[in-house]
């Protein structure tokens, strides 16, 4: 799984200005493991700037981790790949982790989720099972600065917070909701495959019986794949005799778009996108399937069911 690096995450972001404050609400990032963003709901609606909306790739895990903690359901969190983030409160919060199972301490005691750190307690995050990205929710929210209204890292772009490292300090808003607690708390599984619908078009014409073979092909989750896009290997369709050898001019993109590029195998686009392309889109995955396909680790088996 490749975890590209924003343009920005050579300069140091600084998002405290002043962290000697006694008793500050603020988390303190000792580990980040393979890669930890922030991430909120993203920043739809920006396609005409050439902004991607990116956003978490698991939004209904994140609701879900804000929810727990009393926060409104787009408040930011943290969006942790493949596990390893370690932090340490230092104001009294309480932390939600949803997501696929994941091991969580506090103070190298495993603990359920949610939970309360008093200041100076640590909490670290194991690897997860049945899925690739973890959501941290903490009370009051992630307030890093806002770009276009979002506090989301954007990989493509560029726009957001850098991607944390290590002594990195996280400004917390003031609790505005009473915490929830659950007694099961249901993590996201992916099976080892996966049947997406996918609404053909708007260039489904320029492959050969395209609803067959999306319908007949098999393909794997590549380890290319990232917070752009899923790659895909496997079946290479193949395009209609009269579309051979032929481009297209760059067209608007929206996430979930199937683009075929030269090679015929596809590649399903995530919240981090291009906003423009010049491969034949030959389907759409419908915005409720899409988390799935943010959590499915490489090797996990895909097919496709076409709708008109």
């Amino acid at each position: 799984m490749t975890t590209p690096a924003s343009p920005t995450s050579g300069t140091r972001v600084s998002y405290v200005q002043n962290t000697r404050v006694e008793r500050s609400r603020t988390l303190t990032v000792l580990r980040t493991g393979p890669q930890t963003l922030v991430q909120d709901l993203g920043r739809p609606g920006n396609a005409h700037l050439g902004v991607p909306p990116s956003g978490a790739l698991d939004p209904r895990s994140l609701t879900l981790a804000n929810r727990l903690v009393g926060n409104p359901e787009d408040a930011a969190c943290l969006e942790v790949l493949l596990g390893g983030l370690s932090l340490r409160a230092d104001a009294s919060c309480t932390v939600a982790v949803t997501g696929p199972s994941t091991p969580v301490l506090v103070n190298g005691v495993l603990r359920d989720s949610p939970l309360h750190l008093a200041p100076g307690d640590t909490l670290t995050l194991g690897t997860p099972s049945g899925g690739l990205r973890s959501y941290v929710a903490v009370s009051g929210g992630v307030t890093v600065p806002a770009e276009l209204g979002s506090r989301s890292t954007d990989l493509l772009s560029g726009l957001g917070p850098a991607p944390l490292r290590p002594d990195d300090v996280l400004p917390l808003g003031d609790p505005t909701g009473v915490p929830v607690g659950v007694d099961v708390l249901v993590p996201t599984r992916v099976p080892g495959e996966l049947r997406v619908p996918v609404l053909l078009g708007p260039r489904d014409d320029w492959f050969d019986d395209a609803a067959r073979q999306l319908r007949e092909g098999r393909w794997t989750v590549s380890d290319r794949s990232n917070r752009v896009g899923l790659r895909l290997t496997g079946t290479a369709l193949d395009r209609a005799p009269d579309r051979v050898g032929q481009e297209l001019p760059s067209e608007g993109l929206v996430t979930g778009a199937v683009q075929v590029p030269a090679d015929g195998r596809p590649v399903v686009f995530l919240a981090d996108h291009p906003t423009t392309g010049g491969y034949p889109v030959i389907g759409v995955v419908g915005a409720h399937a899409l988390p799935l396909l943010g959590q499915a680790p490489p090797g996990t088996r895909l097919g496709f069911d076409p709708r008109v």
